[in-house]
């Protein structure tokens, strides 16, 4: 029996030894070699380590097979059940009912007995299995009471939260209704404020129309007095002139001029100009053949008139402090970017153009609509009004040049003649001529008597930016993409002086109110002022890498206002040589920029479509 043992523990062993492999890691890059657990090898020398490693492993594995094979011999006692001794059960008895003096009795007793041979072990037996099953089913119901017990206070529990939350659903199922409740409330009322408000909506739509037409007809009836002034006061001069016997005179101030196209109708001092004229041509003999073809031409007024707004220049003498100018408020007036601004000469209000096609008159400061003007097909890029304020000239992207009548709020005249779009207009001090600049390099002078192109000034070689009138004269200063400015007679077309200077190019030029000073920005940023008589620059300022759109000066001559396309206004004082920056618009392009002239104010326009007010 030994050798089979021992036969089967070295079986077991080898078997133990061929399971022994090596653990795969999948995270292992090295090829291992499979070896086969039957190939037989043989170590060569110098692998002693080895060998007494294989031989730990052999002796690892008999010793856990001898104690495998005792585990199953007590596993296989504990399954065949010994029962209980009698004398053990009554002592168990005993002590599990607390007797332990009878229990000593009995042991006292028991003992006494046994050794006076009265009996023996064998002779009593041992206790019945009826006995140890009895007992055993004694402890298995005391444990099963033990987890009755739990089970039941965990059922309270469970009831207890179970309640809790049946409480809570029906505090928010009734907190729930309640919402709902004020809900369809709040819509029942807001069904009847807007049903209220409908009601209402017609009557306030008929008097904001009222509103907006009281307005027109307070715009209108102003224009229609002005209008009336100006003619009895053409009227009286050419009386006086007559009854006097003196040579007809120019009136300085033409409020009454009127530009009435349809009708053919001249104004008072045309009227005067073209008898003086029939009169010197009668006492000239023959006139030439280009009087003859266009007899309404109108004359060019002489340059030694006086420039009434000298005087007006010293009530806007407000010093410039930092920070001075401030933001008022900003209006939403067109849906596109705001591309020009201009002042009425007389009245508060403000037109503005934009890149929607539609120009605007609006009353200021609260930016309440007048009058708004629908014609052109491209951008509106250029407006001015005629100094009398009874007209607007504007000029678009769609080569076309329009004179509005105000009093009437439609156009009344256009010019056609440019090749591509025109950028800017002026209008003459006279009121009789409007200047145009164009993208074709050209800039035209147009008489709007006779309604025709009276010259076509060439000489710039690139876009001309913008063109504007030397106050009470005839002379046109304009700004070109070629980098240069250039100052032209009105009368002949021809250029008179050219400014050189700026290193990019020019956007915008304008003149100071005293004609002495001319500003200048390009698309640098930088600013230039030019002294008109020798033609040469006396200031330049760096207002910032980002292009100077449109240029302004106050009506006191000490502020330049330049429009930028970094979101600000920029505003520099040449006499103290210091430059401030104004932002409402945040990054938004300032395109335009102008001086209110009724009162010092600032106005921007911005790409965004909104003008700013500023204080």
């Amino acid at each position: 029996m030994e050798a089979e043992e021992e036969e089967a523990a070295g079986s077991e062993a080898s078997v133990y030894l061929q399971k022994i492999t090596i653990t795969d890691y999948s995270k292992d890059d090295y090829q291992y070699e499979e070896v086969s657990a039957d190939d037989e090898f043989s170590l060569q020398e110098g692998d002693e380590d080895l060998a007494e490693a294989l031989q730990a492993v052999r002796q690892q594995a008999e010793d856990a097979h001898i104690l495998a094979s005792k585990a199953v011999l007590t596993s296989e006692k504990s399954v065949s059940e010994i029962p209980e001794a009698m004398d053990d059960f009554f002592c168990n008895f005993l002590a599990g009912l607390g007797m332990s003096r009878t229990l000593n009795c009995f042991q006292t007793e028991w003992y006494e007995l046994v050794e006076r041979g009265v009996f023996t072990a064998k002779d009593v037996g041992f206790v019945p299995a009826v006995y140890t099953c009895n007992q055993q089913l004694k402890a298995e119901n005391m444990r099963l009471k033990e987890d009755l017990d739990n089970y039941k206070r965990a059922a309270n529990k469970a009831k207890e939260a179970f309640l809790k939350v049946q409480k809570e659903r029906d505090f928010h199922r009734m907190h729930h209704k309640r919402v709902v409740q004020e809900k369809n409330r709040l819509i029942c009322d807001i069904k009847r404020l807007k049903a209220h408000y409908a009601s209402y909506e017609p009557v306030l739509k008929q008097l904001t129309e009222k509103y907006q037409s009281a307005l027109r007809q307070k715009m209108l009836t102003g224009l229609e007095r002005d209008r009336a002034v100006g003619q009895v006061t053409g009227l009286q001069a050419i009386l006086h002139n007559l009854e006097s016997g003196c040579a007809i005179q120019i009136p300085a101030k033409k409020a009454g001029h009127e530009c009435e196209r349809k009708k053919g109708l001249e104004g008072s001092t045309q009227k005067a100009l073209q008898e003086a004229r029939q009169q010197k041509m009668l006492d000239a003999g023959p006139v030439q053949d280009s009087e003859k073809r266009y007899p309404k031409d109108s004359e060019f007024p002489v340059d030694a008139q006086v420039d009434s707004y000298l005087a007006r220049a010293k009530e806007y003498s407000r010093p410039l402090k930092h920070g001075a100018y401030k933001l008022e408020k900003t209006l939403k007036l067109h849906v596109s970017a705001v591309s020009c601004l201009a002042s009425h000469p007389l009245k508060d209000s403000v037109v503005t153009g934009s890149d929607d096609r539609l120009w605007k008159m609006w009353a200021f400061p609260d930016g309440n609509i007048i009058m708004v003007g629908e014609g052109h097909t491209d951008w509106v890029s250029g407006c001015c009004f005629h100094p009398s304020g009874t007209q607007l000239v504007t000029s678009s992207g769609d080569t076309t040049v329009r004179i509005w009548d105000l009093s009437k709020g439609g156009c009344v005249l256009t010019f056609k003649g440019h090749a591509q779009a025109v950028w800017d207009c002026s209008w003459h001090s006279c009121g009789d001529f409007v200047a145009s600049a164009s993208k074709d390099s050209t800039s035209k002078i147009w008489d709007v008597n006779s309604e025709r192109c009276r010259y076509t000034m060439r000489g710039h070689k690139d876009s001309v930016s913008s063109i504007e009138f030397l106050p009470f004269s005839n002379t046109v200063l304009t700004s070109s993409a070629d980098k240069t400015l250039s100052l032209w007679d009105a009368r002949t077309g021809l250029r008179v002086c050219t400014f050189y200077g700026h290193l990019h190019s020019c956007n915008h030029a304008a003149f100071s109110l005293e004609s002495n000073t001319v500003a200048s920005c390009d698309s640098g940023g930088v600013l230039k002022l030019w002294d008109v008589r020798q033609a040469l620059p006396i200031l330049s300022v760096d207002t910032g890498p980002r292009s100077a759109n449109q240029v302004a000066f106050s009506h006191s001559g000490r502020i330049v206002a330049v429009a930028s396309s970094d979101g600000a206004v920029k505003i520099v004082q040449p006499e103290l040589g210091q430059l401030h920056s104004l932002r409402g618009q945040g990054e938004t392009e300032v395109q335009s920029v102008a001086f209110h002239r009724p009162v010092e104010l600032l106005l921007s326009g911005a790409a965004d479509g909104t003008v700013c007010v500023w204080v």
